[in-house]
């Protein structure tokens, strides 16, 4: 079911209302409601993989319940590899099967062997990736004993289901959302009202932004060798907006949906796109996804306390394993070895805790030190993302050698040009708004507020009105396929 779909906007008035007028005096019945709510929710789109979500859910909170008597080590490194093992199995297979078999067929061939293997037609489980580390974070907090196993499988199946974040995040950890589950919850006006202002710009994101981008982004990439550098700049650039409008958009709705039901997710994107070196916009990008690898891998591994070499292998092992996580494609490994090239000076330099502040905090505009650091950072950031959605290496390869040929002064010029200057002055608007609201959760969580009420809401309204007059052509969520 999409956010940003009809399906969608019957459903949750519907859930909301059973939420809070009936199950509303029971909190067993508000967790189970939610769980039904969550099967459904992930069952519209196909409910034989419920099945997955379910087996997940039964191991880890046998896994972790089996944790809690259990004091000799060597069996509970058994009981958190079992967890381990059936869960990255399922995301191994589901994601990765055809990928290895493809290239171990390749392998051989190479050397001069052939191998009969056929790919298997898999089915890619929707947010296999997000639920997927969601709970094994929960099985490894409780082996660290940094969290007591539960007792109540009706609060720990909401927790791994949750249907606001459930296919496309963020990850939440089992330390921050479980125990939310246990507390009675009481209906907040002002955070619902909040809950739906960070809603609407989420779905002002993904629909006008991230949709409009994608049709001129899917049309220059698909078609990029007809066209000159200057355009697959253009290109480029549409691509950087539609995954930030798309990712952040949905990470957004999923915020203050939850919201709605009285529960806090953590911020997911905090404008990384106003970064002043790739360190910070790490810090910034898909967060959720950033600090569990950081807090799960690259720590155990030995972070960067160790010398030069440890860094330099962690740092590449974090980035090759984020890029990996995102799909089974060698265009996904080069994104993520290449954002590992950009970050390994600042860290060997130790300035990659520089810019840990809010850019131009308190300021109207940055200086031209801060703009140039947004600048070279931005730049850098689209070409990695050449590789991102590329269909293959060939394809980024020679989409990036076209950018750097004598073309690139050439003026653009692609199928559309009237709905990509439309889009471009959108882009441009929402940019301004993005950066005006920088040091907040989203950026109109107070835009207005020493308004007078009616402009205030005016200003909603139109929001409102935009996304009704320039909404792109329905696009799936990029993540989906994640």
């Amino acid at each position: 079911m999409l956010f940003n779909s009809i399906d969608f906007a019957i459903f949750l008035p519907i859930v909301f209302l059973l939420y809070w007028f009936v199950a509303n005096k029971n909190l067993k019945l508000q967790n189970l409601l939610i769980v039904v709510s969550s099967y459904v929710f992930y069952g519209w789109w196909d409910w034989r993989f419920l099945s997955l979500i379910l087996f997940s859910t039964i191991i880890d909170y046998s896994v972790g319940r089996r944790l809690l008597n259990e004091e000799n080590i060597s069996k509970r490194k058994v009981l958190l590899w079992i967890s381990i093992l059936v869960n990255l199995g399922f995301l191994g297979f589901f994601k990765y099967y055809n990928f290895f078999l493809d290239n171990f067929v390749s392998a051989f061939s190479f050397f001069g062997t052939s191998i009969n293997a056929n790919s298997l037609n898999i089915i890619l489980p929707v947010g296999i990736s997000f639920y997927t580390f969601q709970t094994l974070s929960y099985t490894i907090d409780v082996y660290k004993k940094k969290l007591e196993p539960t007792k109540d499988f009706i609060a720990f199946t909401a927790f791994v289901s949750f249907f606001p974040q459930l296919v496309a995040g963020p990850i939440e950890r089992a330390t921050n959302l479980l125990p939310q589950f246990y507390k009675k919850r009481t209906f907040e006006y002002d955070k619902a009202v909040d809950g739906l202002r960070q809603i609407l710009w989420g779905l002002f994101k993904k629909i006008v932004i991230a949709d409009n981008s994608a049709k001129i982004a899917n049309e220059i990439f698909n078609n990029s060798a007809d066209y000159s550098g200057s355009t697959l700049v253009l290109g480029a650039i549409f691509f950087t907006f539609q995954i930030y409008g798309d990712f952040s958009g949905y990470s957004d709705i999923a915020i203050g949906t939850s919201r709605l039901f009285g529960f806090n997710l953590k911020q997911n994107f905090a404008f990384p796109y106003f970064s002043r070196d790739i360190a910070e916009f790490w810090r910034r990008w898909h967060i959720s996804l950033s600090t569990w690898f950081r807090d799960y891998l690259y720590i155990p591994l030995g972070g960067s306390r160790g010398g030069t070499w440890m860094k330099v292998r962690n740092t590449f092992v974090i980035f090759i394993v984020s890029g990996f996580w995102h799909g089974a494609n060698w265009t996904f490994i080069v994104w993520g070895a290449l954002n590992a090239l950009y970050f390994l000076p600042l860290l060997l330099l130790n300035k990659n805790r520089t810019n840990t502040d809010t850019v131009a905090q308190g300021k109207y505009l940055p200086s031209f030190k801060e703009l140039y650091q947004i600048g070279i950072t931005f730049s850098l950031t689209v070409l990695a993302w050449v590789f991102f959605r590329a269909e293959n290496i060939g394809h980024a390869l020679s989409y990036i050698s076209e950018i750097f040929s004598k073309t690139l002064f050439s003026i653009p010029h692609f199928t559309g040009m009237r709905h990509g200057l439309t889009t471009l002055i959108l882009i441009f608007g929402f940019v301004i708004i993005e950066w005006s609201g920088r040091s907040e959760q989203y950026a109109i969580a107070r835009l207005g507020f020493t308004w007078k009420r009616p402009i205030r809401y005016a200003m909603y309204y139109s929001i409102v009105l935009a996304i009704f007059l320039f909404m792109g052509k329905q696009q799936q969520f990029i993540y989906f396929q994640f």
